[in-house]
């Protein structure tokens, strides 16, 4: 990868008997705002720890833009860590929190204010300079965090689930102002959450981690569309997962049975044959309801059991006539909307480039 940040190459990490990581390898490039994404003890964690120099590597290496620095302390890096619970000093002003590095690296009195200014405007803290963290609310301690970290101007920024002590609105609000800081200052941003909308909302590119072991890496976009198993699909968004098996293969496209009888056609996300087992994995914004037959596509038979009203749109739960239950989120629009009700029979129709084969 060109412009490389940081490379990761068959890194393993041991507590005991435990394997918290094991041959990890990607590359993260420069400038870019890479989410490593995953459940509750998977790895991320200790990951974005080894990056920093808080662990070690029981094995692989480390390279920060073409160097090994696996032997350098965490001080000796030219890399910033942003804490969950922030670790502003209670005792300091905002703007003394923000200086307090600077003033271990040694910058003179001038450099310290100058750039001490210039972090508060562009994390727009002006009239809060002067306060101690106690006098701030959570999005202002954690603008105060931020600032610290980038006054530095380290080459890379490492943001430990930052928004996961913020209420939901002020959550959606800074992931919007992360992703402009991060554009703005041109420093690479790696950043650990197990919240799928954050990583999809501000992400150049996710890393989706289980069991100490990459998943899948892609673009939101390839994540959320073109999960590559079992695990990606399921953990990223809602899905319909439908056990199926391979009837016909033609090149990536699949002719597959579910477990009533009903044929889908779906693609295969990777190396597949004719007899295998698996998922078949379908978006519930990508099935439409219809109570007259479509005549044209492939359609299941059903009836509704379920509709939940979530404001812009309605999430149907529907069992099939052969097979399992399924929902489809549909937009609540009033023109030429259908009226649904519980036991309401319905088609449910798909197209084959929505739905792909997935193992595990």
């Amino acid at each position: 990868m060109a412009n490389t940040a940081v490379s990761l190459h068959s890194v393993s990490k041991h507590f005991g008997d435990f394997v918290a990581l094991q041959e990890v390898s990607f590359e993260i490039a420069d400038n870019e705002f890479f989410t490593l994404l995953g459940p509750s003890g998977c790895g991320k964690t200790t990951l974005l720890r080894m990056i920093a120099g808080f662990e070690s590597t029981t094995s692989g290496t480390i390279d920060l833009y073409g160097e090994e620095i696996g032997s350098l302390p965490p001080h000796k890096r030219p890399i910033n860590t942003v804490f969950q619970n922030y670790a502003l000093f209670p005792h300091m002003t905002a703007s003394e929190n923000i200086g307090f590095a600077l003033k271990m690296l040694g910058w003179s009195r001038s450099e310290i204010g100058a750039r001490v200014q210039e972090m508060i405007e562009m994390v727009q803290l002006e009239a809060f300079a002067e306060r101690a963290p106690s006098q701030l609310s959570g999005g202002q301690q954690q603008r105060v965090a931020l600032a610290r970290a980038m006054a530095p101007r380290p080459k890379v920024l490492l943001l430990d689930e930052p928004l996961s002590a913020l209420d939901l609105k002020l959550r959606q609000e800074m992931r919007s102002e992360l992703k402009t800081l991060q554009r703005e200052t041109g420093i690479t941003f790696t950043f650990v959450t197990h919240d799928q909308e954050e990583a999809l909302s501000m992400s150049d590119r996710i890393a989706v981690m289980s069991a100490g072991a990459v998943q899948q890496i892609g673009t939101p976009r390839e994540i959320y569309e073109s999960p590559s198993n079992r695990f990606v699909a399921d953990f990223i968004g809602e899905t319909n997962l439908l056990e199926a098996t391979v009837t016909a293969v033609d090149g990536q496209r699949l002719t597959c049975a579910l477990a009533g009888g009903s044929a889908l056609q779906a693609l295969a996300a990777g190396a597949v044959t004719q007899g295998q087992k698996g998922v078949i994995s379908i978006r519930p914004e990508h099935l439409r309801l219809s109570q007259d037959q479509p005549t044209d596509g492939l359609t299941l038979e059903g009836r509704v059991l379920d509709i939940v009203y979530i404001g812009t749109d309605s999430q149907v739960s529907v069992q099939l006539a052969q097979g399992p239950v399924v929902r489809v989120r549909q937009q609540n629009s009033k023109a030429g909307q259908e009226t649904l009700a519980v036991e309401t029979p319905v088609y449910v129709a798909l197209g084959g480039d929505e739905a792909r084969f997935l193992t595990d």
